[in-house]
């Protein structure tokens, strides 16, 4: 690192900014202010041992895996995570196709291939398809409600729950079919779950639900791990720019703080460290993930949040998405396979699970994804959200095992199935530092509490400016959940500091 002579604009000696936490917020904010030359005293401050936050790639099975994020949602030139795959060429052809770029999906996951029942009896495609439609069909309705004055019930599940119930009265079919139906549309509300990283649809407020913008493009994957893309972000940055293992106690601002060699020269805020160590700054980033907020709220800032601040971090919502990957000998499942459905014949959206969590856990698994063939090495990956996978967390990899072994053998009909030869799984809720999966806009919340969350400190004009930033997906509002929501408000933050400290600077074209 240069000495504190490196000196920005009119403005005496370089300002030292402090970015805290090493995901793709960060590493994106790190990254642009290292090319500026009014920023050579920066440091990054990562909690683990490792970058990328919530992406997180493992070699496993002979291959790779995503622990965290798995695909690029939108992969087209708005998108700067795809920009940024495309220049690192991380990406296979296909997936930068011009075709591919202007594929619409709406958001929606594809179809399964398969949709096994719990009965040990295949689902009929004709039936799947026709309740997918139905759900889709309603989901998109559910984005129209952006622009009305108010919405007929405060949440997306109450509203899905109140539609379905109207067209299920009018179904022709028996009794048995109208309950295979519900059990089915029970499964797409799961998905729904994943992709919001939440609960139930029934804590995600309906009005903001349509501000969540879909880009277009065929949703794809890294064929070498998602983390090579964070990898190549860290690779540009100086040598020592990221400092591993320095969790951050707390952040105290509005200060005066002093530092023995900084020759009487005073810092608004400075860092704490959970180790004791101690970095004054001009400007800190805060990129930290909003479950890790919402946990330590009282205890990370001093003097504390503004009220609306505080009060938009506990209002916004944050839950867990989580991945069971199941290794196999031989696959059960059909050479062109690619997503297994699970439907619970005895579930419907339009009643309410009573057991506990320990004996039904497994039924909000969506299914499986089967990954891309390794070397003679068969993977499925399941998915599942909220409390059951809170609680799936707690247990050990034999019991996850031995539960969805049981699972497979009954929905394949096979009491032969042979056991999964090993499990690997994330545990997004337990990790200490993020504390689940992403950021939802909650019943009782709006894309204003994004907005608020975003806005740096101090809000009033006082003489040191910018104190403190935030970044993460979550302060995006209208791509949190994504790692290109992410990425765009680390970018973001970055040129809000270039722009007080070089008003004259050309700032990039926000894809550069």
């Amino acid at each position: 690192m240069e000495s504190s002579e490196g000196r920005a604009e009119g403005s005496g000696r370089a300002p030292r900014v402090l970015v805290v936490g090493g995901g793709i917020a960060g590493l994106g904010a790190a990254q642009r202010l290292c090319r500026h030359p009014a920023f050579p005293q920066l440091r990054v401050l990562e909690a683990t041992a490792r970058a990328g936050g919530r992406i997180r790639s493992e070699r496993c099975f002979g291959g790779v895996v995503e622990l965290g994020a798995h695909w690029i949602h939108g992969p087209s030139q708005g998108n700067p995570v795809f920009q940024l795959a495309a220049k690192y060429q991380l990406l296979r052809e296909k997936d930068l196709s011009e075709e591919n770029q202007l594929t619409e999906t709406g958001g929606h996951v594809g179809l399964p291939s398969v949709s096994y029942g719990s009965s040990g009896v295949s689902v009929s495609r004709e039936l799947v398809v026709e309740m997918a439609s139905l759900f889709y069909g309603l989901i998109d309705q559910t984005r129209e409600f952006l622009h009305m004055a108010d919405a007929p019930v405060p949440s997306v599940g109450e509203y899905l729950k109140k539609e379905i119930r109207q067209r299920a009265a009018s179904w022709p079919e028996d009794e048995e079919t109208r309950k295979l139906k519900l059990a089915v549309l029970n499964s797409f509300f799961n998905v729904e779950c994943c992709v919001s990283g939440t609960h139930s649809m029934d804590l995600v407020a309906l009005v903001p639900f349509g501000e969540y913008t879909v880009l277009p493009g065929l949703d794809c994957t890294f064929p070498g791990g998602y983390q090579g893309l964070t990898n190549h972000i860290m690779a540009s940055l100086p040598e020592d720019v990221i400092v591993f293992n320095k969790p951050v106690k707390t952040v105290h601002w509005n200060g005066s703080f002093k530092e023995a060699s900084s020759l009487g020269e005073t810092f608004p805020v400075l860092v704490e460290c959970e180790d004791g160590a101690c970095f004054p700054a001009h400007h800190v980033i805060v990129t930290v993930p909003l479950g890790f907020l919402k946990e330590h709220l009282d205890t990370f800032f001093e003097p504390p949040l503004p009220t609306e601040k505080a009060e938009a971090i506990r209002k916004m919502g944050f839950g867990t998405n989580n991945k069971i990957f199941l290794e196999f000998e031989e696959p059960f499942w059909e050479p062109d396979c690619q997503y297994i459905q699970v439907v619970w014949e005895d579930t419907s959206p339009l009643e309410d699970v009573t057991s506990e969590l320990r004996h039904i856990w497994f039924k909000k698994l969506i299914g499986f994804l089967v990954l891309p063939s390794f070397e003679s090495v068969h993977v499925l990956c399941g998915f599942i959200a909220g409390l059951e996978s809170e609680f799936m967390e707690s247990l050990s990899d034999e019991d996850v095992l031995l539960s969805l072994t049981q699972v497979l053998r009954r929905v394949t009909g096979n009491a032969q199935l042979p056991a999964p030869r090993s499990v690997l799984r994330s545990r997004w809720h337990s990790a200490p530092y993020t504390r689940g999966s992403y950021s939802y806009v909650a019943v009782g919340s709006t894309g204003d509490d994004i907005d608020q969350l975003a806005q740096p400190l101090p809000t009033d004009g006082a003489e040191a400016q910018l104190q403190i930033l935030f970044a993460g997906e979550a302060t995006h509002r209208t791509f949190y959940s994504t790692t290109h929501g992410a990425l765009l408000s680390g970018w973001r933050e970055a040129d809000r500091l270039i722009a007080l400290r070089d008003p004259q600077a050309q700032l990039p074209g926000p894809w550069l």
